[in-house]
Parts: C-alpha cells; sequence; structure tokens
C-alpha cells in the first residue's frame, strides 16, 4: 500500500501540497498508480494517481472511514535528549508501535530546552504512513512538568524513574485502562524535589525493570510493552 497524506472531505481527498511534490519529483510516480490518502483521523480514500504538470491528484474510487484506532490510548510524556537524534529515534518506533499522544516536558535536568516541535510532528506523520497508520498521534506543543501536572488524571498516570530507594510497582501489576499516561525523565532522571512533586500529585511510580535505561530507550520500552499487550488481547 503506498500511503500519503491529505484531506478528505465531501466525496473527495486532496494530497497534501509537500506529499505532491514527494509523489512526483522524487519518487516520480506515474498516472494510473493504486495510492490511498489519509487524513490522520481514521478516515482512508483510495483510487487511482492522477499527474498534470507538477500537481499530482486522487480519482477517488472508495472512502472508508472510522477506521479502528489503537486501544488503549497511550501518551507518553518524555523529557528531551540533548541529542535530539535520540527522541526522533524514540517518536519514530513509539508511533510504529501505537501510541496515541506525545507530550515534550521540560525538567529541571532537561539540557536541551529549545525543541522543534514542527519537526517531531512530521517525524510522527512519517512513522505513521510507513506503518500504515491511518490514525496519526497527537504530538503537544513542549511544556514545564509542573504545568504538565496540572491537565492529567492520577489515576491514568505513571511514572518511571531510577529512584531504587523509592517504591515502584512493577509494570505488569498496572491493571487494564482505557487511558494510561507514562512520564519519563531526562539524562539524570527526575530530581527529588520532582519525584516528591509527582508523589504529592498522586502519580504512581513504576519500574522499568533492573537495567538503567536510557531515556529514550524507556520511552520505546513502554511502548513495546503496550503494543505487545495490545496485541495480546
Amino acid at each position: 500500500m503506498k500511503l500519503f497524506f491529505g484531506e478528505i472531505n465531501n466525496g473527495k481527498a486532496i494530497i497534501n501540497d509537500e506529499e505532491q511534490q514527494h509523489i512526483v519529483k522524487v519518487l516520480r510516480m506515474k498516472n494510473g498508480e493504486d495510492i490511498h490518502i489519509t487524513d490522520g483521523k481514521g478516515n482512508v480514500a483510495s483510487g487511482k494517481l492522477v499527474i498534470e504538470g507538477k500537481k499530482a491528484g486522487l480519482e477517488v474510487s472508495e472512502i472508508k472511514t472510522d477506521s479502528p484506532d489503537f486501544n488503549p490510548h497511550l501518551h507518553i510524556a518524555i523529557a528531551p535528549t540533548k541529542n535530539i537524534d535520540r527522541i526522533e529515534f524514540f517518536v519514530e518506533k513509539a508511533v510504529e508501535m501505537g501510541i496515541s499522544e506525545i507530550s515534550i516536558i521540560i525538567t529541571e535536568k532537561t539540557e536541551r530546552k529549545n525543541i522543534n516541535i514542527d519537526k517531531i510532528r512530521k517525524q510522527a506523520v512519517a512513522a505513521s504512513k510507513q506503518s500504515l497508520r491511518f490514525h496519526f498521534p497527537v504530538v503537544n506543543d513542549a511544556v514545564k512538568l509542573t504545568d504538565f501536572l496540572k491537565n492529567i488524571d492520577p489515576e491514568l498516570t505513571f511514572v518511571a524513574h531510577c529512584h531504587e530507594n523509592l517504591e515502584r510497582i512493577d509494570l505488569n501489576h498496572i491493571p487494564s485502562l482505557e487511558q494510561i499516561t507514562f512520564l519519563i525523565g531526562p539524562e539524570g532522571d527526575f530530581s527529588e524535589k520532582e519525584i516528591q512533586f509527582l508523589s504529592d500529585s498522586n502519580v504512581k511510580a513504576v519500574s522499568l525493570g533492573n537495567q538503567r535505561l536510557r531515556t529514550e530507550t524507556a520511552g520505546v520500552f513502554v511502548a513495546a510493552w503496550n503494543y505487545f499487550n495490545m496485541m495480546r488481547n
């Protein structure tokens, strides 16, 4: 399946401008090829490619709406790494495994404060297309940890940290939930002050095992754990 991003309205599908350039100039696709367009909201249009000069369109033969999304809704709030390539790696792999929402959180030990969220969103769209997802994950603007915690449900929120002297539940003891949020700290972990603040906010601490994981590895681990549970159920 050749999947591209665009808008779907009133029985018509309009291919995104950047996607049109990619189809015509990079892929050099031909008239009449079978392609599919998704709006990232669960709708997908199928049909034949129509190329006119530098423009690419779709002759629609079928539109499917309300494709099922991943369940549960997994939201990972992750601190950015100093090397932004590592976060981009996390985004790519987490999207492939069905993450529904990503937030970038700024913590006391976060070394990189300036984040190109638009680039991360494009990475999420690219990974969605590659993995044939019709629901694209939400990528939120970067936010301070304290502000992020103002809008969460503590009953559905867990934090993975490396403070071994504090009580942490086993990942597999988390009950089945329709929505679940995980917080992943920066290189150097959350500060003791932040851990206390999370505890005071009734966010439950969880262990990801005995190994110390990099930030992006922890994020991918949680996404893989969630994906495995979805496949098993």
